[in-house]
């Protein structure tokens, strides 16, 4: 009977654990929701794509370095081709590693998330941000495949000194075209995307091997 008692305090603080989860998360998730629709209704995810395909720095996929391909993989997004936009794994991780440090240090985001952020929001580190961040990276899964995504992504991300693009930092840095990158600048430019102001070329000369 003891037994019984303990198993059905454990059930009931379980379930008192996952409604008060619930009814903490829901607003999150509600105004997540919110804020992905409003971005969306301004302009379309189709709309938006097309638009940073208009821009005179886009490359194709064609165009973009195949080590630069592998190495921004490797560093941003190992599980890139086998996920659905979201990576269970690495946002467990991220999840665990923030609450040893204590505040908010990894992020956890797949590339389709991270062009999500960089075609809508703000980095501004706020749950609502990265649910709404979700909802259009989900889109882009359905929409685009994967090497459409990775694409859109180089021709997106950020590298320091109002670079937005792979073409636009391998110009600006290196004075070159991103086909003719060395094995080395392909290397600084993928760590540059780390943290733009701190670690693009310019600045940062120690890049790890």
């Amino acid at each position: 009977m003891k037994n019984k008692t303990i198993s059905i305090g454990i059930l009931l603080l379980a379930v008192i654990s996952f409604l008060m989860g619930s009814l903490k998360i829901s607003p999150i998730v509600t105004a997540g929701y919110e804020m992905y629709r409003n971005a969306t209704e301004a302009i379309s995810v189709p709309d938006k794509v097309e638009e940073l395909k208009q821009q005179n720095s886009y490359i194709a996929f064609d165009e973009i370095p195949a080590g630069y391909k592998e190495q921004v993989l490797q560093s941003e997004d190992k599980r890139f081709y086998y996920h659905f936009g979201f990576d269970p794994i690495a946002m467990a991780r991220a999840m665990a590693n923030n609450l040893i440090a204590g505040s908010f240090v990894q992020g956890g985001s797949t590339i389709t998330q991270q062009l999500a952020k960089n075609m809508y929001f703000s980095f501004e580190k706020k749950y609502e941000r990265k649910v709404a961040e979700l909802f259009v990276a989900f889109q882009l899964e359905k929409d685009l495949t994967k090497d459409e995504i990775l694409e859109l992504y180089c021709n997106i991300a950020y590298y320091g000194e109002g670079c937005y693009g792979l073409k636009q930092a391998a110009n600006h840095y290196y004075g070159v075209e991103p086909l003719d990158l060395t094995n080395t600048q392909i290397k600084a430019l993928v760590w540059t995307i780390k943290s733009p102001n701190k670690y693009n070329p310019n600045v940062y000369k120690a890049i790890p091997v």
